[in-house]
């Protein structure tokens, strides 16, 4: 009887294919059910591969996790790319709406692939929580794409403050990530949307350079509110404190 050797047989369960079965299946359950309710040995029946061969590409649970941001930091690299292609001109109203769709455009067209659905639902969903594993993911490939599109929008917009450009960047980013991931609108409107639809981008930019432009104005003309946090002491006001005499302090009457 002809048996397969061993060389053979690892040859076949380490086929370039079987990586990025492993990937696809970590991106596909995660984005359904959380990271935290994932474990390996699921995702490798999902791909449909050895348990062990996980860990030899991989590594732990963690780093899988991270190799899926690694693999689509393409989609990064574009955004920043066309953000870059802008002509950042505070006077010009063409402006800012360039620099939402550099923002919106990549990541509409992957939610809408094949093979970046699951990618984008991975980071609308488990990109909210706040563990460990998402912070490491947050800082590593997301923030440098907040600081460039914050800094972007706060020389466009320079009558506002840094803190204001962060609170709609952030505004803008919330917009974005529901769009990809709700499943109501097609509910809501009765049938006559889909989820995710790409033909919505205009309308999607529109609505956040319209909130971005309106916030900004009605924060320039609202009267400041006082500072929640509480005011130092003068250094003369509080060095004279210090030094005022006891003998003039008032005692208890005995």
């Amino acid at each position: 009887m002809d048996m397969p050797t061993r060389p053979r047989k690892m040859a076949e369960a380490l086929r370039p294919d079987r990586k990025a079965d492993i990937l696809l299946a970590a991106e596909k359950l995660f984005a359904q059910r959380g990271y935290h309710a994932v474990t390996i040995r699921q995702i490798a029946e999902e791909a449909g591969v050895p348990l062990a061969l996980v860990g030899y590409y991989y590594g732990q649970k963690h780093e899988l996790f991270q190799a899926i941001f690694a693999h689509w930091n393409s989609t990064i690299e574009e955004r920043v790319a066309r953000l870059r292609a802008v002509p950042l001109d505070a006077k010009s109203p063409k402006t800012l709406p360039a620099i939402i769709e550099a923002f919106i455009d990549p990541v509409l067209r992957l939610r809408a692939s094949n093979e970046g659905e699951y990618y984008a639902l991975l980071v609308a969903r488990e990109l909210y929580h706040a563990t460990d594993e998402t912070d490491q993911v947050l800082r590593a490939y997301f923030d440098p794409l907040a600081y460039a599109f914050i800094d972007a929008l706060h020389l466009t917009l320079p009558q506002a403050t840094r803190g204001q450009i962060a609170w709609v960047y952030q505004f803008a980013l919330g917009s974005l990530l529901h769009h990809i991931s709700d499943m109501r609108i097609e509910r809501l409107s009765k049938g006559q949307n889909t989820p995710a639809d790409p033909a919505a981008a205009v309308l999607l930019a529109s609505f956040i350079v319209g909130g971005i432009r309106a916030a900004l104005a009605s924060a320039a003309a609202a009267p400041r509110a006082p500072s929640s946090k509480p005011r130092a002491k003068p250094a003369a006001q509080a060095s004279a404190k210090s030094s005022t005499p006891l003998s003039t302090t008032r005692r208890p009457k005995p």
